[in-house]
């Protein structure tokens, strides 16, 4: 893949910047590295349909266009890897102890400090385009809504970030991890699996049955996750078939 050039497009407020940059490059296609961000975002989107909590200014709420179309549609996961994986080498330049939860979460102990929705369209059989947008918490203290664990970079280190750097620094940490979805996937899998909230031990899950305890097993190279529950029996489940009770 080429090395990507990111182009900027800040924003005062918008509704999301995941759609606002759906618009935009259905209205006019714009080159892969347009990156939408907003100061303030009123309907930020997160996996299952939940919303994003964000303070005005004081977090990064953001979005960026990728047209990975090397990357066939059953492969897409690497994706994911590579996106997740970024925003942890970044946050771990400023603390130790960030994870990945499945599929794409980023927590640090069990507190939640980003979220990621990534959006994919197909064309003829191809992925057409990947819209990424991430919400991390930078240097927000008070949290108002009912979202039961989230966490700030800045709780967890005291200090105050400039949101313009920090930036800069996902983009810059992105473009490494996105370069290696070709060539690379057996190293990115590697590092997913070193980070993934949760890899050792015995914890409480639910699915359509019931809550039942079990251990990550693997991540399959398609995105699904095999639990190992305490009979011993291997289960298999894609996103949205299991949840994690923290």
């Amino acid at each position: 893949m080429e090395t990507i050039e990111w182009h900027v497009i800040s924003l005062d407020s918008t509704q999301s910047t995941n759609s606002y940059l759906d618009a935009l490059d259905i209205d006019a296609p714009q080159r892969e590295g347009c990156v939408v961000t907003a100061r303030a975002q009123f309907a930020g989107r997160g996996q299952r349909g939940n919303s994003w909590e964000a303070a005005p200014g004081e977090n990064l709420t953001f979005s960026y266009l990728l047209r990975p179309a090397a990357i066939a549609p059953q492969e897409q996961f690497v994706l994911s890897q590579a996106v997740s994986l970024a925003v942890v080498d970044v946050l771990s330049q400023y603390a130790e102890g960030f994870m990945v939860k499945w599929p794409n979460d980023i927590y640090y102990r069990d507190g939640k400090i980003a979220g990621i929705l990534i959006e994919h369209t197909l064309t003829e059989g191809r992925i057409g385009r990947t819209i990424v947008g991430i919400g991390i918490n930078v240097n927000q203290i008070h949290f108002a809504s009912d979202a039961p664990n989230p966490v700030s970079l800045r709780q967890i280190t005291g200090e105050r970030y400039d949101l313009d750097v920090l930036l800069q620094q996902l983009l810059e940490a992105t473009a490494r991890r996105y370069d290696m979805c070709l060539m690379r996937r057996d190293e990115l899998q590697s590092d997913y699996m070193q980070v993934l909230y949760r890899r050792e031990g015995f914890y409480p899950y639910r699915d359509k049955d019931g809550v039942f305890e079990a251990c990550i097993e693997d991540v399959r190279p398609d995105g699904m996750l095999l639990l190992r529950d305490s009979d011993g029996e291997t289960r298999s489940y894609a996103f949205k078939e299991v949840a994690f009770i923290l």
